[in-house]
């Protein structure tokens, strides 16, 4: 018999430890806080882990003025002050900054991308990056259409090697702009050349959803309307909007928050095990489970969502201000910073589960989890009232703080006298791989580089996320003056109104 080992389909696409081709980083935006906090300090720690290879180097772009030297030095201060290491290693960066270079560059100006064309030729030259180009938008969203025209006019987004070009949330800021914006950016980029950034698929946790469900033999069977109660989403801020009040009074937590991360991880909960692993076939199961969500009618809407706005409060034992007190908020905005939904997925796995999602700021702690709820046994053996006092089985994804998950079932407490008691198994990554987890970024960012778009959301999955949240959006833009803002304090898991939604439903949602 050979002992030849046959390829398995299955494996397509599935990450190996390998270091990006040849490329330049070039950074539209890299004078903001998005560069200095995040883009910079994980380039840097890829450079450390020698994930990316010697013909690397990075071009930072912005409209303030600043020399190479200059942005070289406060890049060195970003990465002391925001890399997860804190220490820099003095080789390392002298080497990393030697391929840090910056230009003065307005998006609207066709010739300075003449300067940005002349001088990304130099650094092939003088670096070996073979033409290869990832253009990072780290800009104003109304900018992102205008700045893929201008390197299309420049003759940018083609290149002897390949071109990628990132893209930043939000992606419009309803349905009609984000077609709107995927219809101009087509005309110059291939749908392979489109990378559309959300950071919370670069966490691991998250990642960690599609080996949890699909490389263990335990929780897939159960994994479906049998078995499951209910599905809760929260993703909690204890933050308010931290001096973007202009910002969120145009967006508000559905838009910032809803239709990008939380759907995006709720469709790695809902999909069908994928075909293989690679980036088309997860994406493709991703767009049939959302396409499977039920839509939002004004009815559904009065019945089964809920907004709400902080007032003053404490965080922490601190007192806040309410969100109309907050910079550059109306005195009578109407804007949420807190949405909870009752989503549905009308498919053979998910008919009649309740998908309970909420998300908002300045609420009691910083959380982002999925709590899969099971039905309860059947029969009570042990009494209806002692079974009163035990949580249902439930298992925790914790995104973040603390990365883990815990399953919670009930155990005889020791003693003559059968009680019963809810405990918890724990795994936390931390404590159990010893390593630091990298930041989402990082992962993002080899990804583009490495040429694989799994982690990034396709046209389809952009535009349905708005197709579901518009219903939402206008019928409260037509019922505005009906809720009375604020109507949570600051500091608390939310408005009262959103426990009567779920507890409408037979449920409670969970304090985590």
């Amino acid at each position: 018999m050979s002992a030849t080992v046959l390829e398995n389909p299955l494996r397509e696409g599935m990450r190996l430890e390998r270091t990006a081709e040849p490329c330049c980083v070039v950074i539209f935006g890299a004078s903001g806080d998005l560069a200095k906090r995040k883009l910079i300090p994980a380039l840097f720690r890829l450079a450390q882990e020698r994930l990316v290879p010697a013909e690397f180097a990075i071009l930072g772009a912005a409209r303030t003025p600043m020399e190479t030297d200059e942005f070289r030095t406060k890049m060195r201060e970003a990465v002391a002050e925001f890399s997860a290491d804190k220490e820099v290693d003095p080789q390392v960066w002298d080497s990393f900054a030697e391929k840090l270079y910056y230009d003065t560059l307005d998006i609207g100006a066709p010739e300075d991308y003449k300067k940005i064309t002349s001088l990304l030729e130099e650094i092939d030259k003088n670096h070996g990056t073979q033409g290869n180009r990832l253009f990072y938008l780290s800009t104003a969203p109304t900018l992102y259409a205008e700045a893929v025209k201008q390197l299309g006019d420049a003759g940018l987004t083609k290149s002897k090697g390949w071109v990628r070009v990132v893209i930043e949330k939000p992606f419009g800021r309803d349905l009609e702009s984000a077609r709107a914006l995927n219809q101009e950016i087509h005309k110059y980029l291939d749908e392979s050349q489109i990378y559309r950034i959300d950071h919370y698929l670069g966490k691991e946790t998250v990642q960690n959803l599609l080996v949890f469900r699909f490389a263990n033999g335990i929780f897939e069977p159960l994994w479906n309307r049998q078995y499951v109660d209910h599905v809760q989403v929260t993703n909690a801020e204890t933050v308010g909007v931290e001096g973007r009040g202009g910002y969120y009074e145009q967006a508000g937590v559905v838009r910032d928050m809803i239709q990008n991360h939380v759907f995006q991880v709720l469709s790695l909960i809902a999909m069908e095990p994928p075909a293989s692993l690679g980036a088309e076939a997860v994406r493709d199961e991703k767009i049939k489970a959302m396409h499977a969500a039920r839509a939002f009618t004004p009815e559904r809407v009065r019945a089964e969502c809920v907004r709400g706005q902080y007032g003053a409060g404490s965080i922490n034992g601190q007192p806040v201000p309410g969100y109309r007190e907050e910079q550059d908020v109306a005195k009578d905005s109407t804007t949420e910073t807190f949405a909870a939904l009752t989503m549905y997925f009308d498919n053979w796995r998910w008919s009649g589960v309740p998908f309970f999602i909420r998300s908002g700021k300045r609420l009691t702690k910083r959380v982002t989890e999925i709590a899969i709820q099971f039905r309860d046994a059947p029969v009570h053996l042990f009494g209806a009232e002692m079974m009163e006092q035990v949580t249902p089985n439930q298992l925790v994804i914790r995104i973040q703080p603390d990365e883990g998950i815990t399953l919670r079932f009930a155990a005889k407490v020791p003693g003559q006298v059968t009680r019963v008691r809810d405990v918890n198994m724990d795994f936390r990554y931390g404590s159990s791989f010893g390593v630091q987890i990298p930041e989402a970024y990082e992962r993002l960012l080899l990804d583009c580089m490495l040429g694989d778009q799994t982690l990034y959301a396709r046209t389809d999955m952009t535009e349905r996320g708005w197709e579901l949240v518009m219903p939402i959006l206008d019928e409260w833009a037509r019922t505005k003056g009906e809720v009375q803002f604020p109507n949570y304090e600051a500091g608390t898991w939310g408005p009262k109104a959103s426990d009567v939604m779920i507890e409408r439903a037979g449920r409670r949602w969970r304090r985590p």
